[in-house]
């Protein structure tokens, strides 16, 4: 019996011991915080503080703009009588013909690592950065005075260096050319097949340089602005489930979940892992610990000690016995990493003691029973 009583304690910090923890030995201490409406307001505005129009914003269009390894064709006009390019004679049907501008094309043209193109008589011709109204300009200007009034026209036949990749949760991942229209988000993702899963539970990742941008697909479709101009090499990747939250303690499912990005909430969270067991949890001591930017909540902070990354230990309470806390965890967000546990209430250890002094005496009380 004493072993089995020794073993009583349950797994985990009670209520009691977790609301003392700012006095244990926790590095800096902790705070434990009450979710009410106006905390669940404070600490959404951090997932809604980054966002692809405000980090992002609308890339300049560059279809336009030759980069090396792109493919140009070039056509060229030339008056007639045409001194360097093709005339064509026209049957006028009086036994005579007429002579008119015949154009040459020049198609498949690389642009090279130099970043230059050859044209007959205009020799190497910079295109590289330029744009096809100026690279027009350059080869007319270079003819001038050898082609009899000489004009040119510029187009990308295949785009190499405009492009953007789509990756992740699509049918069709690829690489995207940009064109002078300006792709968007959308447009991309559209031209990748769209998303294997519902649109508005997806994630969608843009990584443009040294910046890594993540948003719900909801709230992308949900506000015009974030569907901003791609820019070229821009990677979007799309993701289903890219979150996960941990469940321990008293609930009806511990274990590890993910979750969409589109704005779960601790009620949604905890409704997910099959609510509080009944008979055992504590409504009061329902806990998620999270770490938190000081910044974030201000005075509540003050005394905690940040970690390497600049971040302090914050644990959210919700008092599930007050009605009101119904209605502050139903927009509290959950963010990736957060742990909810729900401690045991005096009366579960109350009956767990119970149990196990029955389970020890009630045999022996037996076994006196039936031996004379």
């Amino acid at each position: 019996m004493t072993a089995s009583l020794t073993g009583c304690t349950a797994v985990g910090p009670t209520a009691k011991e977790i609301e003392k923890a700012p006095l244990s030995a926790v590095p800096g201490g902790l705070k434990v915080i009450p979710v009410t409406d106006q905390i669940a307001e404070r600490v959404n505005v951090a997932d809604v503080a980054g966002d692809f129009a405000t980090r992002l914003g609308n890339a300049t269009p560059i279809g336009t703009r030759v980069g090396i390894g792109d493919t140009l064709e070039v056509t060229i006009w030339e008056a007639a009588p045409a001194a360097l390019f093709g005339t064509a004679i026209i049957d006028n049907g009086i036994g005579s013909g007429v002579a008119t501008s015949h154009p040459s094309t020049l198609p498949g043209i690389l642009v090279g690592p130099s970043g230059a193109i050859t044209i007959p008589f205009a020799g190497q011709v910079p295109a590289a950065g330029r744009t096809l109204r100026d690279i027009e300009q350059e080869i007319v200007r270079r003819l001038h005075g050898r082609a009899h009034l000489p004009q040119a026209m510029v187009r990308i036949a295949h785009n190499a260096t405009a492009n953007v990749t789509v990756l992740g949760d699509v049918k069709s991942p690829q690489r995207v050319p940009l064109t002078p229209r300006g792709e968007r988000v959308l447009d991309a993702i559209a031209e990748a097949g769209g998303t294997s899963q519902a649109l508005d539970r997806m994630t969608i990742e843009i990584t443009r340089g040294s910046i890594v941008q993540r948003m719900a697909a909801r709230d992308l479709i949900r506000d015009p602005r974030q569907n901003v101009v791609l820019r070229s090499d821009d990677v979007i990747n799309v993701l289903y489930q890219p979150y996960s939250f941990t469940a321990m303690g008293a609930t009806g499912r511990n274990d590890e979940l993910r979750f969409e990005g589109v704005g779960l909430t601790l009620a949604q969270a905890l409704g997910r892992v099959g609510g509080l067991q009944d008979m055992r949890a504590d409504p009061r001591g329902v806990f998620l610990f999270r770490w938190e930017k000081p910044e974030l909540l201000g005075a509540i902070s003050q005394g905690l000690q940040p970690n390497a990354n600049g971040l302090v230990p914050i644990v959210y309470q919700a008092d599930l016995k007050q009605p009101e806390t119904y209605f502050a965890v139903q927009h509290f967000r959950m963010r990736d990493g957060d742990v909810i546990y729900v401690s045991n209430s005096r009366t579960a250890e109350l009956q767990r003691f119970v149990n196990i002094v029955s389970s020890s005496i009630i045999p022996v009380a037996t076994a006196r029973t039936i031996v004379p």
